[in-house]
């Protein structure tokens, strides 16, 4: 049990090199790789199980009772990114309206699930990351479609029912499971369990980069100046909003484990809604700007992940 959990302890101490090592082999082996698109959902449920582990509903109480951190950081990803991205963009890429469309619904989409992962791995506050991603998520068949029509003049309707039914199964029933099983087992869940079930929660972050990586490898194979320089722009802006996420939580002088949890909700995007949405209701082109972030999100993740631990470091007393 120990090796296992020695196993778990290094991965996730590793995954700046290890998140750039899963992007390069899904878009090398895209057809091979792809067959775990179908146990995405399964793999994002039980990361979201395993971080729910050390909540309690005490612990989301107080996230409710004092809303600052959980308000601003929706305000950030859900409001200032889309528009920025959506000026810039446009500055930038303005006679390729498609590209434009796709980077304006790449900060459009919900907070990515896999934050509350990230949050958890680094000793964030995981009432703070779940309660973001719980009213991102149900938030986003309006806040999309507003955003568009606002920024773009697009009309779009997404399919409310079916991104429900989503939220419900991967988010909704495995946080209420875990935090349920914690607070009914008096800490036992979050003291011994979560540790157990930590190794495996990395490997299915590991799997879901694999899968996710395999989607880009169309775009990867066929580039163009103009997508080279997207590419670039979605790099740059997607450090931007990790960055822009410790900053603000450094500014409001929150404490460390909500600044983790800040950093990686305002920087993580849910690709996944994004690309069926562009799929759906757009041109092929504007897919590129979206899916194309697979490349970057985790390994820019695990950047700050090493950023944030030496900080952690640093600030320990000696």
């Amino acid at each position: 049990m120990e090796a296992w959990k020695r196993f778990g302890g290094f991965v996730g101490s590793h995954m700046a090199f290890v998140s750039p090592t899963c992007v390069v082999l899904g878009v090398l082996f895209p057809d091979q790789l792809s067959m775990l698109r179908p146990a995405v959902t399964a793999l994002f449920a039980f990361m979201t199980f395993q971080s729910s582990l050390s909540n309690t509903f005490g612990n989301l109480a107080r996230t409710v009772r004092r809303p600052a951190p959980l308000v601003a950081t929706l305000l950030l990803a859900t409001a200032l990114m889309p528009c920025v991205a959506c000026v810039l963009a446009t500055a930038l890429f303005g006679t390729s309206p498609n590209l434009v469309c796709g980077i304006v619904l790449e900060y459009s989409v919900p907070v990515a699930v896999v934050s509350a992962m990230w949050t958890n791995m680094l000793g964030g506050d995981p009432a703070l990351s779940l309660a973001t991603i719980l009213v991102s998520t149900v938030a986003a068949p309006v806040t999309i479609p507003l955003t568009l029509h606002l920024l773009l003049g697009q009309t779009v309707e997404v399919d409310a029912a079916r991104m429900m039914g989503e939220m419900v199964v991967s988010i909704a029933l495995p946080a209420l499971a875990g935090t349920l099983l914690n607070d009914a087992s008096r800490g036992w869940a979050a003291r011994d369990l979560s540790p157990v079930l930590s190794p495996a929660g990395k490997i299915a972050l590991v799997l879901v980069i694999l899968s996710n990586s395999t989607g880009v490898a169309p775009y990867v194979r066929t580039l163009t100046p103009q997508l080279v320089g997207v590419m670039a722009f979605i790099c740059a802006f997607s450090v931007g909003g990790y960055a822009l996420g410790l900053a603000a939580a450094r500014l409001m002088r929150r404490p460390r484990e909500q600044e983790v949890s800040m950093t990686y909700l305002v920087g993580m995007r849910n690709i996944s809604a994004g690309a069926v949405i562009a799929a759906e209701y757009f041109p092929g082109e504007v897919m590129f700007p979206v899916v194309i972030g697979t490349l970057f999100q985790q390994v820019i993740a695990a950047c700050f992940g090493t950023v944030l631990r030496r900080a952690r470091r640093g600030e320990a007393p000696e």
